[in-house]
C-alpha cells in the first residue's frame, strides 16, 4: 500500500503524539541515571544502571532441548510474546513473534567458518537474540523514532510510535524483530491466554523485540532469561566496567559475535568451549 509524502507525515505526527508517554517514562529512565530526576520524581535506587550493557552466552553450559526452552519461555511469559499455534499444535511460522529463539550453528554464525569445528557444535542450536548493536542498522531507518538507543546501550522500541513500515526488519542483519500481523491479543489460533498483566501487550501492525528487560533492570532484577538459564549459561553486565563479569570473560576467553564485520557492534557474544569462568 502507498502513502504519499503529506499522509505519510501525518501519520507520524499522530504516532509521536502517542507515544509521548513511553518518551516520557524513556526520559525520567535516563535522567534517573544521569541524576537529572527533577526532585518532585523520585529514581529507583535499586536500580541496576551500566554504561553499555551486554551479554555473554556459554553454549557449553546449554545441554538439553529443555535448557533452552525454560529461557525462551521465561522470556516470552515475562512480555506476554503471543504463541500463534497450527490446528495440529506446530508454530505458525507466518504469524510467528520471537524475542529469543534458537537457529542452527550455519544461520546464526555464518561467517564463523571453521571445517575442524566438531559434529557437536556445527549441529546444535545456538540461542540467538536482538544484538543491541553499537551502530544499529534499524535505528538508521526507522523514519519515526519507534526504535532508539538509549544511553545505557540497549535498542529500545517505542510500541506508541511504530507506524507499521517494518523498515527496521529490513534493517536488521540479524532477523531479531517481528511484526504483529494480527491482533494477538485476540486471535482465535492463540495458544494460551497472555499471563503477565504488569507487563503491556502490543496490538496489531507494531514490530517488537528483545529489550534487555528495560523494566526489570529498572526494579534491580536481572533479564529473565538470565535467571532461567543454565548455572553459567548467561552472564550480563557492564561491557564499559573492567571488574564486570562480561567484561572479564571477554578480556581473557575467546568469544564471537554474529556477523561483526558488518560494522554493527552486536553486545551479545558467544562462548562455544566453555572457559575456566564458571
Amino acid at each position: 500500500m502507498s502513502m504519499d509524502r503529506r499522509k505519510f507525515l501525518k501519520v507520524a505526527g499522530i504516532s509521536s503524539i502517542l507515544g509521548f508517554g513511553a518518551s516520557v517514562a524513556s526520559a525520567r529512565n535516563y535522567a534517573g541515571q544521569k541524576g537529572l530526576v527533577p526532585p518532585q520524581v523520585d529514581a529507583n535506587k535499586e536500580a541496576l544502571t551500566a554504561k553499555r550493557w551486554a551479554m555473554v552466552v556459554d553454549m557449553s553450559k546449554f545441554e538439553t532441548d529443555e535448557d533452552f526452552k525454560k529461557v525462551i519461555s521465561a522470556c516470552h511469559t515475562t512480555h506476554n510474546v503471543p504463541d500463534f499455534r497450527n490446528a495440529d499444535g506446530s508454530v505458525d511460522r507466518k504469524l510467528e513473534i520471537k524475542w529469543i529463539w534458537t537457529a542452527p550453528y550455519e544461520r546464526s554464525l555464518p561467517r564463523e567458518d571453521n571445517r575442524h569445528m566438531s559434529d557437536h557444535n556445527q549441529h546444535m542450536p545456538f540461542l540467538v537474540l536482538c544484538n543491541h548493536c553499537e551502530n544499529p542498522p534499524c535505528v538508521q531507518v526507522c523514519p519515526t523514532k519507534a526504535t532508539f538507543k538509549m544511553q545505557d546501550g540497549i535498542t529500545m522500541q517505542d510500541m506508541h510510535r511504530c507506524i507499521g513500515c517494518r523498515f527496521c526488519m529490513a534493517g536488521c542483519p540479524y532477523g531479531a524483530r517481528s511484526f504483529n500481523w494480527v491482533e494477538p491479543r485476540t486471535a482465535p489460533n492463540l495458544k494460551v491466554e497472555l499471563p503477565n498483566r504488569d507487563y503491556p501487550t502490543r496490538s496489531k501492525g507494531v514490530v517488537e523485540k528483545c529489550t534487555f528487560c528495560t523494566e526489570r533492570l529498572q526494579t534491580g532484577k536481572l533479564p529473565a532469561c538470565v535467571e532461567a538459564a543454565p548455572k553459567g549459561g548467561l552472564f550480563f553486565g557492564d561491557m564499559e566496567d573492567p571488574n564486570s563479569e562480561v567484561r572479564k570473560i571477554v578480556s581473557n576467553t575467546y568469544t564471537i559475535r554474529r556477523k561483526p564485520d558488518l560494522g554493527t557492534g552486536p553486545a551479545v557474544y558467544y562462548l562455544i568451549g566453555g572457559g575456566d569462568h564458571a
